[in-house]
């Protein structure tokens, strides 16, 4: 869809705009001409684009729907998708059961849109009957799903892409990248003229930027509520959900930013440390990795 790639020039070269996942898209390049750039920009949308077909949870022909539809039968699963399946489980086992793909069923119960209104207990006590990874018989490359329980990669599709349209474009050699898809990023090393490329990371609030970080190599990835909540009584709740009770995580800051040497690792470890509440300042210290939390 090459005309829905926009491209302007920028001191340093060129940006290409974009919408997928539901997100803002940008392409950063330097080092190469305006015909280089936009050739580029369009492929790292088409392949934006391949892995949201694919992995979406709100098409009738994605893979993912393909495994819903299979009500509890044993289903080979191709090589791609094994990989998240793969990194899923040691996810899960990483998290001690917190960091759950079974757990995307919540969501018929919680629109975090930002109003006051909250689920019934009963009916989020009703959809845990169909949270639980360990129910999954997953045996490379065999996957058999529960009848009633689904698979939800949103949690790691985007930072997925963002890799795979670094390693993509970074293949085509010439140019200095950054793939920035809503927030979550990846460089392919310091910009044309050998210094690090400035990105800054968003108040909860959504007002300007918090943070201005230098990036020469790697990744960042931020979690927060700035966007999904609910706000009861003066009480915000954010959209990360503790699968053991099917209820916001408690006491989380509102935005945590890791960095990482690929974007699918610093978003696991964000969204990892906003599950762990109150103690996500700590277990991060733990992991040994840079990070910064807003309150």
């Amino acid at each position: 869809m090459a005309d829905a790639v926009a491209l302007e020039p920028t001191p340093g070269g060129w940006r290409g705009r974009f919408k997928a996942m539901a997100s803002p898209c940008e392409v950063l390049l330097e080092g190469v001409d305006e015909a280089r750039a936009h050739r580029l920009v369009v492929l790292a949308e088409a392949e934006a684009r391949r892995i949201e077909s694919k992995y979406s949870r709100y098409r009738d022909d994605s893979v993912i729907a393909a495994i819903h539809a299979t009500r509890g039968r044993r289903i080979s699963i191709d090589d791609e998708t094994a990989q998240l399946l793969d990194y899923a489980d040691v996810c899960h086992r990483m998290s001690d059961g917190l960091f759950d793909i079974t757990s995307g069923v919540l969501r018929a119960a919680w629109r975090f849109d930002g109003s006051d209104r909250l689920p019934a207990q009963e009916q989020v006590a009703e959809l845990l009957h169909h949270v639980g990874w360990r129910h999954v018989s997953w045996q490379r490359p065999w996957l058999r799903l529960p009848a009633g329980m689904e698979l939800d990669l949103g949690g790691l599709g985007k930072e997925y892409a963002v890799d795979r349209v670094l390693a993509l474009l970074s293949a085509e050699g010439g140019a200095a990248v950054l793939v920035n898809f809503g927030g979550d990023l990846a460089v392919s090393g310091p910009r044309a003229d050998g210094s690090a490329w400035q990105v800054g990371v968003e108040r909860p609030d959504g007002a300007d930027a918090a943070l201005l970080l230098d990036l020469s190599v790697g990744a960042l990835a931020t979690s927060g509520d700035a966007r999904r909540y609910l706000l009861k009584d003066g009480v915000r709740f954010g959209h990360i959900l503790d699968p053991r009770d099917g209820w916001p995580v408690r006491r989380a800051p509102r935005s945590v930013t890791v960095a990482a040497g690929r974007c699918s690792e610093a978003g696991t470890l964000a969204t990892l440390a906003m599950l762990q509440g109150e103690r996500a300042e700590a277990w991060l210290a733990d992991q040994g990795v840079p990070h910064w939390i807003l309150r």
